[in-house]
């Protein structure tokens, strides 16, 4: 696909294609995420709920083409994966309203979520629904000073080493993502205006110990989006999916089949 005016290589990976008919889920990584490091997660929903999966690694991520190291993304870098990327790729994919895969449910994890948030408020007409799992929608000084800490933990200690076998390109990968979140300039950064525009039904998950934000990340859309169903999970981190994988499994895949049964 192209995107910023040259080609680049997506990573993807479908999961139980045959199921035609049933909910496509979009897999929409963290911000050092990628295909891989999804572990089995996304085929352990999508069996539980009877969905269809697609798992990407956004460009800079995993196999997908590497960020050049010359190129510093700017504030609007979610902003941007959400408005012109995604659309891209899923045109390539054939995704979207009256498509041969039809419209997804977007299943973002942090930066995924936040991506997939203003995706769903700008494209309103072209998701069925959201799940968002330990999403951003302001910046708190609780993830600035976990996001210093990993910048710590790179240059110190094997992070990178256990970053580089999932990404082609670790640096790019890290420092992409590393040096937008504590330019001082991304403090300002804020979805709250978008979140009106979210038109379709919303799941939204967070860890009550999540190290890189509050509470208020998810009680602002709810805010925002009075459809926005919450859920709050006990001795959970910033990733639910990992922390408490059972609970979270049972949550969105009765919450997507209850959706998509109402619209029946």
């Amino acid at each position: 696909m192209r995107f910023d005016g040259r080609p680049i290589r997506i990573e993807t990976q479908w999961l139980r294609p045959e199921r035609a008919g049933r909910p496509l889920l979009v897999f929409l990584h963290e911000g050092l995420g990628s295909v891989s490091l999804w572990r089995n997660y996304p085929r352990r929903l999508c069996e539980a709920g009877d969905f269809r999966g697609l798992v990407i690694s956004r460009y800079g991520y995993g196999r997908s083409t590497p960020r050049p190291h010359e190129e510093k993304w700017g504030v609007d870098f979610m902003h941007r994966q959400a408005r012109e990327a995604l659309p891209a790729l899923f045109d390539v994919l054939d995704i979207g309203p009256g498509r041969a895969h039809g419209r997804p449910w977007l299943f973002g994890h942090s930066d995924g979520g936040s991506i997939a948030l203003i995706y769903a408020a700008s494209f309103a007409p072209a998701v069925e629904g959201v799940v968002v799992v330990a999403p951003h929608i302001l910046v708190e000084d609780l993830s600035v000073r976990s996001i210093e800490q990993a910048r710590r933990a790179y240059l110190e200690t094997d992070l990178r080493d256990k970053l580089a076998r999932h990404h082609d390109d670790a640096d790019s990968a890290f420092w992409g993502w590393n040096d937008i979140w504590l330019d001082p300039a991304f403090r300002a950064w804020d979805l709250r205006p978008l979140l009106s525009g979210l038109r379709c039904p919303v799941l939204a998950v967070q860890g009550e110990d999540d190290e890189y934000g509050t509470m208020a990340q998810i009680e602002g859309i709810h805010q925002h989006a009075s459809q926005t169903v919450l859920l709050k999970l006990p001795r959970c981190g910033h990733s639910p999916h990992r922390d408490q994988p059972e609970q979270l499994t049972a949550a969105v895949s009765a919450y997507i089949n209850a959706e998509t049964s109402s619209l029946k």
